[in-house]
């Protein structure tokens, strides 16, 4: 070849190199441009959260970062309105009471599909409540109970039978007030039972509902993939093709992740850096309706605290107009009942403990401490919607309790392995919080404070007879006037025994891109997906 050819040649690939570059080059900035714009397309939703779940078998847990993911996975016979905890249809299209109480008879939903390829029917439904009323026994090889199981059911019911191929039936001991609204709560799940059988008590690892959403990766403490269930029952949905549920402990970070592009949702919003993200127009803020209270534990069995005056004068020694100014910047008010003013048979005319040092160390001179004590303060490792930082709300409560004595010793641990010990009764105290599941006083005060779920729920093994007979009384009231008169007197039993400092009822906010549409968020704080797209 010639030097002119040569040229000539050479001139030509090198032109058909960039040109092909430039085409490389110009899709990805269109790409670029696409997701960044907001415009349609994106079928993919990455959730940044504080903390990884600790079971994806909604009956073995009672914690939210797993409900987050579950609730997307599995459905349950009855479902809570949008933004509300008002009974809607789910795997149930109807339901039917008898006069006494006593019977529910559930109608199905026909040609539902378990992500295995099952069939949804009575016999599955039969299947998972024997399940959770068996307890353990067929999977660790104990008899530990379901926890939510426990704490909500308990000995109510007493036969489920399938009546025909899609209608169910309840036989209850007693009457329960609460009964439909427990069975619309997140464990209360139907799961695959052919699932159940092949996994056994690895299910948690392989979850199979009848949800939008398909389980497909679990990768502890980094993240939790679903996909579209094409099968899914429901016509046009979900929308999203995928969601990625990223741990990301550290608040600050997470909202990084978002501003870079790197997640599309973030919980566990520092209040503080709510202003910045009204501020840029590639975010927005999500409001969820407030069902919630934070609380410090204090474990009635252990040491000084088993003396009702030590607890009181703890009580005493919180400023918690303090903590609402450094850690939630108004998005909160303060707690004097374990549960929240929204819902009915709140008692409003309790007083607080008020903020007075003098006086608790009053109490702890009559409990026979006059120069205080020594206890263990657990501090929760991840945000919550009620406790953005566990970390330093504790140092804010060790500083208070020191000015009366009493030598605080911080503690953590990783979340599940936290949850487990408290729930042992191993922390003298322990900050936690709880947000509500059905928007009734039962779900707060029996589930939490009751003698029944000392082991499960009720995390500070306080117990109480006459306010034990109070909540049993009112469970099986359907009078609702005297229920609430019944929970005003139970909230008058507990603020006397102090087995709890209340602390906060805050007003939960999440951030998320701006071309986010169709996320409407639950008070309870499990929130379904399948709705949600980018516009």
């Amino acid at each position: 070849m010639n030097k002119s050819k040569r040229f000539l040649f050479t001139l030509s690939i090198m032109l058909i190199i960039s040109l092909f570059l430039g085409a490389c080059s110009g899709a990805k900035e269109t790409d670029s441009k696409k997701k960044d714009s907001g415009a349609t397309g994106q079928k993919e939703l990455v959730f940044g959260r504080g903390g990884d779940s600790t079971s994806l078998d909604p009956a073995t847990t009672t914690e939210g970062e797993s409900f987050k993911v579950t609730e997307n996975i599995f459905e349950k016979l009855i479902n809570f309105g949008e933004g509300n905890t008002e009974l809607e249809e789910g795997l149930a299209l109807d339901w039917e009471m008898s006069e006494d109480g006593l019977v529910y008879t559930f109608n199905l939903r026909e040609g539902v599909k378990f992500h295995d390829g099952t069939d949804f029917n009575a016999e599955a439904v039969v299947y998972n409540f024997e399940r959770w009323i068996k307890g353990n026994t067929g999977v660790s090889g104990d008899d530990t109970p379901f926890p939510y199981f426990q704490s909500q059911f308990g000995d109510i019911i007493k036969e489920v039978k399938a009546v025909e191929e899609y209608k169910v039936q309840f036989t209850l001991n007693r009457p329960q007030a609460v009964f439909l609204k427990n069975l619309a709560m997140s464990p209360f799940v139907i799961a695959s039972p052919t699932a159940l059988e092949k996994h056994g008590d690895k299910f948690s690892e392989h979850p199979v509902g009848t949800g939008p959403f398909k389980f497909i990766e679990w990768k502890r403490n980094d993240k939790i993939v679903i996909e579209k269930f094409e099968d899914y029952w429901m016509e046009g949905y979900p929308k999203l093709d995928r969601i990625i549920f990223r741990s990301i402990p550290e608040n600050s970070a997470r909202l990084n992740a978002l501003k870079t592009g790197e997640v599309d949702l973030i919980d566990g919003v520092n209040f503080s850096d709510v202003p910045q993200i009204k501020e840029d127009a590639n975010l927005q803020i999500f409001s969820r309706p407030s069902l919630n209270v934070a609380y410090l534990g204090l474990t009635a069995t252990r040491g000084p605290l088993t003396d009702k005056k030590v607890r009181q004068a703890l009580n005493y020694a919180v400023d918690k107009e303090t903590l609402i100014t450094a850690f939630y910047e108004g998005y909160a008010q303060p707690a004097k009942n374990p549960m929240p003013p929204v819902i009915a048979g709140y008692n409003d005319k309790i007083e607080d403990y008020p903020f007075d040092l003098e006086k608790a160390k009053e109490l702890l001179t009559e409990a026979g401490y006059p120069d205080g004590f020594e206890m263990e303060l657990w501090a929760m490792p991840v945000p919550r919607d009620y406790m953005p930082d566990g970390q330093k709300v504790a140092e804010a409560i060790k500083s208070n309790f020191e000015k009366i004595g009493v030598k605080v010793k911080i503690v953590s641990y990783e979340w599940g392995t936290y949850l487990e010990k408290a729930a042992a009764g191993e922390a003298d105290s322990f900050l936690l919080g709880w947000t509500g599941d059905n928007g009734d006083a039962d779900n707060f005060l029996y589930v939490l404070l009751d003698e029944d779920n000392i082991g499960t729920n009720n995390y500070t093994y306080y117990k109480n007879s006459e306010l034990h007979q109070i909540l049993i009384e009112a469970q099986a009231e359907v009078d609702e006037g005297k229920r609430e008169e019944l929970y005003q007197k139970a909230q008058e039993i507990i603020k006397d025994d102090a087995p709890w400092i209340p602390l906060v009822h805050s007003e939960p906010v999440l951030a998320g891109s701006a071309n986010i549409t169709g996320l409407t968020l639950q008070p309870t704080g499990s929130d379904k997906l399948h709705k949600a797209e980018f516009k």
